[in-house]
């Protein structure tokens, strides 16, 4: 099995080089993130047995490491290379933070889809800027469930104010892939209003990141209204 394995490492490997990577089909790069032995499979065995269970590369990459873990073939270290594999790619997607300057919602949506739009829970977070809206920090505040995401002003504004930031957007993501504005959203963002007047800060929006589409609270309409 292991001399097996080798075989079709070295393959892998040798086509990559002499054709690129784009030649690989999606199991053997998943393969080559996949190597060592467990339960007796091939790293393209394994490869192939995700793919099969999951559909696509998009669920795939949606997958918990514990739901990884317990496939067929699949150890938590495997899991935890594939999880860590997946998330460096989406940080690779991200624009370089100490350049990033946001121009508009669009921007926003840009540099944070490739981190939140395929999580299977939610995430908010808080963008810190100065008064020429360069981008401070990023900073997670809050990590939730898969409908839910439970936010206390003082502490989504903290790094806010330790910064000495101007202005502030809020983000979060919508694991459901809707990024329709809920009540509860809405609830909160009235709060985080409130919070940043009272603070000196000023909030920009409130933009909610859905499977390839977002929502901006000011651009809804809803923003001004809160």
């Amino acid at each position: 099995m292991r001399n097996l394995e080798l075989w079709e490492m070295d393959a892998q490997r040798e086509k990559l080089l002499l054709h690129g990577e784009s030649a690989l089909a999606n199991e053997e790069l998943l393969a080559m993130l996949l190597e060592g032995r467990s339960d007796g499979m091939t790293a393209l065995e394994r490869a192939a047995e995700l793919i099969d269970h999951y559909g696509d590369l998009a669920t795939l990459r949606r997958a918990s490491l514990a739901d990884l873990a317990s496939r067929k073939g699949m150890s938590l270290s495997l899991a935890c290379t594939l999880v860590a594999a997946v998330e460096f790619g989406a940080r690779a997607q991200m624009p370089r933070r100490q350049r990033f300057l946001v121009t508009g919602v669009q921007s926003v949506f840009e540099f944070y889809a490739p981190r939140l739009s395929h999580l299977s829970h939610e995430r908010f977070h808080v963008m810190c800027l100065d008064a020429r809206h360069l981008l401070l920090r990023d900073a997670l505040v809050a990590i939730g469930g898969a409908a839910t995401c439970g936010i206390e002003p003082r502490e989504a504004l903290v790094e806010a104010i330790r910064l000495q930031s101007h202005a502030v957007i809020f983000v979060h993501n919508h694991p459901s892939g809707d990024p329709a504005p809920s009540n509860d959203d809405l609830s909160v963002t009235r709060r985080l209003k409130r919070a940043c007047e009272l603070l000196g800060v000023v909030p920009l929006d409130h933009v909610i990141i859905g499977e390839g589409r977002f929502v901006s609270l000011v651009n809804a309409g809803l923003f001004s209204e809160l």
